[in-house]
């Protein structure tokens, strides 16, 4: 596969992952109001804000008709990947973001890694770092609020573990 080609469906499956990500907090925020967790809808929020300069970014370096053609299923899926846990409260919240900003950094690293030998690509290695460091720290704050895990809680893990190694999958070719 030619490095043109990487990129394209690289970034396409960003883009769409931060499409995703902001739905994944306009979820949390929906269902956090609802409950009346105002510790919750600020903790969307503040996370919300970054993922929304991510999305922005993304859009600046992937041309419309480059972005996957799936993006009503993604805004549909992030909403419900953040609105679900959002039910069982703030527990399931933190252990899903620090699931989902988990895969994303591994995600990230992928790409820093296949283009950081090739100079010409140092300016999107740079934002890619600057993004993913934004999601581990994501991931550390909310990994530092999960009080416990169970069963069905692992389960869950899981689950969006595989959806978003799918969600990637079908980005890269639609």
């Amino acid at each position: 596969m030619s490095i043109k080609r990487y990129i394209n469906r690289e970034l396409r499956s960003d883009h769409a992952g931060e499409v995703g990500a902001v739905q994944i907090y306009q979820g949390i925020k929906a269902v956090a109001r609802l409950r009346g967790d105002m510790e919750l809808v600020q903790f969307a929020e503040t996370h919300g804000v970054v993922e929304k300069e991510h999305l922005k970014m993304m859009e600046e370096l992937v041309p419309v008709p480059q972005r996957s053609k799936l993006q009503v299923p993604w805004r549909i899926a992030g909403w419900l990947t953040g609105a679900i846990p959002a039910l069982f409260g703030r527990n399931t919240v933190y252990a899903t973001i620090q699931a989902v900003e988990t895969f994303v950094d591994e995600h990230y690293q992928q790409q820093i890694d296949k283009l950081s030998p090739y100079p010409v690509f140092n300016t999107l290695v740079g934002t890619l770092k600057k993004c993913q460091a934004d999601e581990v720290h994501h991931k550390n704050d909310a990994g530092s609020r999960v009080v416990s895990t169970n069963a069905v809680l692992k389960l869950w893990v899981k689950l969006i573990n595989i959806g978003s190694r799918g969600a990637v999958s079908i980005c890269r070719i639609v």
